[in-house]
This record gives structure tokens, sequence and C-alpha cells, in this order.
């Protein structure tokens, strides 16, 4: 029977490890790679920053008192990234108002929790 193709040729058994020089460029190569691919444990390597100091909360302020300041930020932070938007134009605007739509369902969210400790007000 006529073969239309001649058998592949035996290929060579190649091993990186056929010489110690080539066993020690693979090891290098392996760490190289591991060096560039494989990212570190966030939760196993520690911080290297820090946080700043410049500005700290007085330890004798209440929770209320946090809360409700949060709440007067979150609003008027609301009301800047809306009047931002409605100054803009495509893209550029959606983003403003997604912005300013998270902000308001963290001002939700702060006010929830602020009527939790004080039922009251």
């Amino acid at each position: 029977m006529f073969k239309p193709t001649p058998n592949p040729p035996e290929a060579d058994d190649v091993s990186p490890y056929t010489s110690i020089h080539s066993r020690k460029l693979n090891d290098a190569a392996n760490r190289a790679l591991d060096h560039y691919l494989n990212t570190p444990d966030q939760s196993t390597t520690p911080r290297k920053t820090r946080p700043s100091h410049m500005f700290i909360i007085a330890p004798d302020v209440d929770d209320e008192s946090l809360l409700a300041h949060a709440c007067e930020t979150l609003a008027s932070l609301n009301v800047m990234a809306s009047d931002l938007a409605f100054t803009l134009e495509g893209s550029t605007r959606s983003s403003a108002l997604a912005i300013q739509q998270m902000v308001s369902l963290v001002e939700l969210s702060v006010n929830r929790v602020l009527d939790r400790v004080n039922p009251s007000a």
C-alpha cells in the first residue's frame, strides 16, 4: 500500500536536565516565572503602609456624633456630585451620576444606623 506522507522523524528526548548547567537555568527560569506570575497571598503578606496620623478623631467622641457627621458629609457630597453631573456630558456625566447614586445609598445606610442608635430623633 502506498503511503502519501512519510513517517514523522523520531523526536529527540528533550529534557531540561541534560547537564548541570541546564538544570540551573531551568531552576532560575522557574524562580523568575514564580516571581512575576505568582502573586503573594494578601492575607500572609504584611501591610507595608500605615495609615496617616495627620487627621485623627478624638477618642472620646460618641458613636452618634460620628454617625451624624458622616451623614451630613455624605449629604454634602451627594449635592456636589449631583451638581457636577448636571454640568457634564456623555460618559463622564454617567460616571458622576453613578458616584452620586452610590453616595445616596451609603447616606441611606448611615441614616438607618443613626435611627437605630437614637430612635427618638
